[in-house]
């Protein structure tokens, strides 16, 4: 079934599948016109074959992260080893591939160091973390952080995101192993590791992405994504608790900072029915939700945000957000079938 089909028939059937409220005025479907989702200032014109390639070329496995680099190319991450990284141009024309020797593929991180281009993958089989240049050649590694005592082994170290900020300091979400955040300086020396597994304030459950939020000059800080708890968390860079952001009925994956918005990929529905529940979320940079493409339109009662939930089955476990400079949003997603990633241009 191609994904135009799928959409066209998932689509129809959801108010059959869904066992909540469906608010039709996100999105329109039929024959002759666009899908358009999203509510308010941010909706979007869905393109499914945006990025579709050969499979038996250039296959891709789980779909984790995507970037924009210097020139406009959209870089995506898979963990399919025979072509790690596709870069494509914004039209979704396959520009080049590689990488072979990374099995957990999981975060990547766009560096910028004097005009240049560099990457930081997350590798969770791996328990590594590997800068490259653009095309590929490792500069360094990081491995698991033994000096610090919190682990036993290199295999409780599965990283799933980082984040640099200003000086070059890198932020490392070990958000499939012992949910501690570990800061290191530019050249992978360690500096400093807080968070940890729980429920407390500086503590998660899933510390699956990170980002850093200078959108306040004065005050930059870091944001991390606690994903089971339906949290978003901001701590200083020394490692200090700000505040959460409560986001319910949404398992958020890593936060990504476009201009004054921030974006995520929400992996699924927390009470769906369906575990491919997943939808996107925008916020602004008062922390309101403004939109929720393929979900509930947003709400809010005495200040609090209603649960939130999908409403149309479009993603299938969407993974991350990628924002390019004309405002279109690329959509990777995990444990979709293998699907290339899917585009949604700004209206």
């Amino acid at each position: 079934m191609s994904r135009r089909k799928f959409l066209k028939q998932s689509s129809c059937a959801t108010l059959g599948l869904l066992t909540f409220p469906v608010y039709s005025s996100a999105f329109s479907f039929n024959d002759s016109k666009d899908v358009i989702v999203g509510h308010n200032s941010h909706k979007y014109k869905v393109n499914l074959n945006w990025g579709n390639l050969n499979p038996s070329q250039t296959p891709v496995n789980d779909c984790h992260e995507m970037v924009q680099d210097s020139k406009g190319r959209i870089v995506l991450l898979t963990n399919h080893v025979k072509n790690n990284v596709i870069i494509y141009d914004k039209s979704g024309k396959l520009i080049e591939t590689w990488g072979t020797e990374y099995p957990g593929a999981h975060g990547l991180t766009l560096v910028k160091e004097n005009g240049t281009d560099f990457l930081l993958i997350t590798d969770y089989e791996r328990h590594q973390i590997i800068k490259t240049t653009i095309d590929g050649k490792v500069v360094f590694t990081i491995d698991c952080p033994l000096e610090t005592g919190k682990y036993n082994s290199k295999d409780e170290f599965k990283p799933t995101e980082t984040t640099v900020v200003a000086n070059g300091d890198i932020y490392v979400a070990d958000g499939y192993g012992k949910q501690h955040i570990i800061h290191y300086n530019d050249k992978g020396e360690l500096l400093n590791v807080f968070g940890g597994q729980g429920k407390a304030d500086g503590q998660f459950l899933n510390a699956h992405g990170i980002c850093y939020d200078d959108r306040d000059k004065k005050n930059p800080s870091l944001l991390v994504s606690a994903r089971e708890l339906n949290q978003l968390k901001r701590f200083d860079l020394k490692g200090q608790f700000i505040e959460k952001i409560d986001v319910p009925g949404a398992l958020i994956c890593r936060p990504v900072i476009h201009k004054k918005d921030l974006y995520f990929a929400v992996l699924r529905s927390k009470n769906a029915l369906n575990p491919d529940s997943g939808f996107i979320l925008i916020m602004n940079e008062n922390n309101e939700v403004v939109s929720c493409p393929g979900a509930t339109s947003p709400s809010y009662k005495n200040y609090k945000l209603k649960e939130l939930y999908q409403t149309i089955r479009l993603f299938q476990h969407p993974h991350d957000v990628c924002i390019d400079d004309d405002e279109n949003m690329y959509v990777a997603q995990w444990n979709s079938g293998r699907t290339y990633p899917i585009k949604l241009t700004r209206i």
